[in-house]
């Protein structure tokens, strides 16, 4: 019994060595890989292809036997080259797709590096890939899924002097991309290159996709001829998102990416499909056609060459976290100075404007909570409350002094909002107060006061 209790514990151990093994071979090919630049070079023309070999007919007969598709279809395929912008959760399943139904080349772009709150929607990358680029993690994945198949990594950021190049390079490009100045940057490199964007979007439980500058399609400027205000854009370090809602999108884009590729036209040039989670309910509505007046694709342009989309959308392509100034920098402190305030005893209110969803994952214990969207809708009961909390507060304080309030969300952002509208609040308690927010939020306050306060 002994002996037998000795053997499971060592193949036990065996099987975990070996797991470690392989986990440090994926991060070894990671970081050996040769890395690609975005600048100008023409890469070898796919092969021409007539004919399929054995080894894939077997591998794509489940797809050949289509009448829709066939060997026709098959071989458009294997000489057709998508690029996809963005190997997050909706390149992971897009390129995942493509890859295994025998795309020729898949050009891969994206500066990030993978981290471990990618995981639960970002499918191609792994545990043992944390830190490496996202390029080159799913470029690794889908050689080991279709060998076959050219992948091309670009592990930088897409810019106006390198897009319009690497666009021309690809017969089709999908934007998987999660923010703004990169999709009007992607568009125009599309309508300038004259090639079809498949593009689309997920945030929290909601979804869309359509298809961009298609024949006589309109181009993604003839929908939103101008950028959003910065402050109302939401990605998904702010409103979150379900894993397998990008997912279900980027199986669509896939699948629209096929069928341009394949010579069986999209389903969405000229309208959007929009998909509730929650119902799951898709919805499709028309959108208006091309512009005769846009500036990119109409008949008589003004947008002739990339421009700068940070500046053209006031905000940036590659931060993580959006990163608004709403405020002057005397309106603003640092977690530091405030860790000094809570230190020195200094009478204070500390309020916390996130929603209850995000206080339930973490917060301050002196903190008062009141949510932004209460503060915003002058909500009757959170006033008074807060109300209370000052007078409270203005007991421990000499008379005539102001009596400081900090703000904190989690990123800076909505505690920006939130001093201005206690700014612009006609309540007696507020005449006398001196509104702050704390820079960078409760994320700040974990990576340079508190280690072990939880990131989310």
């Amino acid at each position: 019994m002994a002996a037998n209790k000795e053997v499971l514990a060592l193949q036990a151990e065996v099987a975990l060595r070996e797991e470690e093994l392989r986990l440090l071979k994926q991060r070894l090919e990671a970081a050996t890989a040769e890395p690609f630049s975005l600048q100008p070079c023409e890469p070898a023309p796919l092969p021409p292809k007539t004919s399929l070999s054995r080894e894939e007919i077997l591998r794509y007969s489940r797809q050949l036997v289509l009448p829709e598709l066939g060997v026709r279809g098959q071989l458009r395929l294997a000489a057709s080259s998508v690029l996809v912008v963005g190997c997050g959760g909706l390149g992971c399943p897009l390129a995942q797709y493509l890859a295994a139904a025998g795309v020729g080349r898949l050009g891969l772009v994206d500066h990030d590096v993978v981290e471990l709150s990618n995981l639960h929607r970002q499918v191609l990358h792994g545990e043992g890939r944390a830190g490496q680029a996202k390029a080159h993690s799913a470029a690794a994945a889908l050689g080991r899924l279709n060998s076959a198949v050219q992948c091309v990594p670009y592990a930088e950021a897409l810019t106006p002097a390198t897009a319009l190049d690497l666009v021309r390079r690809y017969d089709v490009v999908a934007d998987c991309s999660d923010n703004v100045p990169t999709r009007y940057l992607v568009s125009d490199a599309c309508v300038l290159a004259g090639r079809p964007l498949v593009s689309a979007s997920a945030l929290r439980l909601e979804g869309q996709l359509t298809v961009y500058h298609y024949e006589d399609g309109p181009c993604y400027r003839c929908v939103f001829p101008t950028p959003p205000p910065a402050e109302t854009v939401t990605n998904c370090a702010d409103g979150g998102v379900l894993g397998v809602v990008p997912g279900v999108l980027g199986c669509l884009q896939a699948l629209e990416v096929l069928k341009i590729a394949a010579g069986l036209g999209p389903s969405y040039s000229g309208s959007l499909l929009l998909f509730d989670a929650l119902t799951g309910q898709f919805r499709r509505i028309q959108l208006r056609g091309r512009r005769s007046d846009c500036v990119v694709c109409g008949d008589h342009p003004t947008v002739t060459h990339l421009q700068d989309y940070e500046a053209f959308c006031g905000s940036s392509a590659t931060d993580k976290c959006r990163s608004l100034q709403l405020l002057s920098q005397e309106e603003r402190v640092s977690a530091a100075h405030y860790k000094q305030v809570l230190d020195s005893g200094e009478p204070h209110l500390l309020l916390d404007v996130r929603p209850k969803v995000e206080v339930d994952i973490c917060c301050l214990p002196h903190a008062l909570h009141i949510p932004l969207s209460h503060l915003e809708h002058r909500d009757v009961e959170s006033l008074e409350l807060l109300g209370d909390a000052i007078r409270k507060g203005k007991q421990n304080i000499k008379k005539g002094m102001l009596f400081p309030i900090y703000v904190i969300c989690k990123l800076g952002n909505d505690s920006q909002k939130a001093v201005k509208v206690l700014q612009g609040l006609s309540v007696k308690e507020l005449d006398s107060l001196l509104a702050r927010d704390i820079s960078g939020g409760l994320m700040a306050w974990a990576t340079k006061i508190d280690p072990s306060f939880p990131q989310y």
